[in-house]
């Protein structure tokens, strides 16, 4: 079916400005990862410029996740005092300006524009699966797996391209500004959006709460322990890998299968979620993949580290997807798919800023990795416990509504 004969939908008759809103979507994903993981790469020519320490650098990829865990909370309250799309235009210039402060040779303003660049990131990160939602009803599946897609594309490119820029115009610096100038770009396609009004969008905006609601919390739940895993695993795997007699071309491999392989699992999980009743399966599959990673790698890692890298990858893929699926199949509106991202998200990524951390800390108390993967084993049930009550054709339930 296309998109101008959806009867539902807000571009029934209109298939160049639902096109536009693809892109739009596309870009704005795009743009909420590469600004930030393009450093990576960069660290030791950024140290250098700015002669901060090894701790000071890592600021300006920790900090971003503390801003998405304290700052999605307050996107509801956003939305109800500015339509959707103004927040992303908004959102997408101050991105631009996050990352143009990253450029400087002071380290407070660098840290200034990290906080400034995390904060309008995880105002997108809110508003984009209600604004999915908003615009396509019929269609939430094929276009949350299209933007799970281009946010893993996105962090891909930023990490891709940072030295091969570096090396080809002689500093650091022209990578982190593509970023900068990027969302720029993108507003060509928001500013359209400004006469677009959704069908899932209330005419008298109210606060929507799913503090009391069971199923809002095992997303919550879910959403956490899949951020808590995946950046654990970024983190550490390739770390794991080197101790365990691997060289750092076999370990940087196996670490790249992680975004890799997930890239198909983050497309087709959300057009498969969309179509059954009940995803309780998909749960069960997306779980069996990642258990079989980890346990891989705490019973014997260098034994096949490629096939650990995909099994990781595929359960860091589909677990992603299907929680931001989650958000829009278990709301019945805009508002409602609003209000279940931004508590999921706020909470997920603050348990995300925990994972390597507490990782590290058991890989230095007990002299190991075994303890530190058995963590990782015990929370993938606790994963699979919150996913199966998740997955059950069941949505939530507001505060005013009970």
């Amino acid at each position: 079916m296309t998109i101008s004969a959806l009867p539902d939908g807000p571009f029934r008759g209109r298939p160049l400005v639902a096109l536009l809103a693809i892109v739009a979507l596309m870009l704005a994903a795009a743009n909420l990862r590469g600004g930030l993981v393009v450093v990576g790469p960069l660290v030791e020519p950024i140290r250098a410029a700015l002669d901060i320490s090894a701790s000071a650098f890592s600021l300006l990829t920790t900090l971003p996740l503390i801003c998405f865990g304290v700052v999605s909370i307050c996107v509801p309250w956003l939305t109800r005092c500015w339509a959707p799309q103004r927040l992303a235009i908004a959102g997408l210039l101050t991105i631009s300006l996050g990352v143009a402060l990253r450029l400087v040779d002071h380290y407070p303003l660098v840290i200034l524009g990290t906080l400034v660049l995390g904060m309008a990131i995880a105002v997108l990160n809110v508003l984009i699966p209600g604004l999915v939602k908003d615009f396509f009803p019929r269609q939430v599946g094929i276009m949350t797996g299209f933007y799970s897609v281009t946010l893993s594309l996105g962090a891909g490119l930023g990490v891709y391209l940072a030295v091969p820029l570096m090396e080809q115009f002689g500093n650091w610096r022209y990578p982190v500004a593509l970023w900068a100038l990027l969302p720029l770009f993108c507003l060509l396609f928001w500013l359209p959006m400004l006469r677009v009004r959704g069908v899932g969008r209330p005419s008298n905006p109210v606060r929507v709460s799913l503090w009391r609601d069971k199923i809002a919390w095992a997303i919550t739940c879910y959403m956490g322990l899949q951020s808590f895993y995946f950046y654990s695993m970024a983190t550490w795997l390739p770390k794991i890998l080197l101790e365990s007699g691997l060289d750092a071309h076999q370990a940087g491999t196996a670490t790249a299968l992680i975004n890799l392989v997930s890239i198909p699992f983050n497309l087709f999980v959300p057009i498969l979620a969309a179509r059954l009743r009940s995803q309780q399966w998909l749960v069960l599959g997306i779980f069996a993949a990642s258990f079989a990673g980890v346990a891989g790698l705490w019973w014997q890692a260098a034994a096949a580290p490629m096939l650990w890298a995909s099994l990781i990858g595929m359960g860091c893929g589909g677990s992603l997807s299907l929680a931001l699926s989650f958000f829009v199949l278990r709301a019945d509106n805009t508002a409602q798919a609003t209000a279940l991202s931004a508590m999921a998200q706020s909470i997920g990524y603050l348990l995300a800023a925990l994972g390597p951390v507490a990782l590290g800390v058991l890989r230095d108390l007990s002299g190991a990795w075994q303890w530190a993967l058995g963590l990782m084993l015990v929370l993938q049930l606790m994963q699979l416990g919150f996913g199966w009550f998740s997955a059950r054709p069941v949505n939530v339930v507001p505060d005013q509504d009970k």
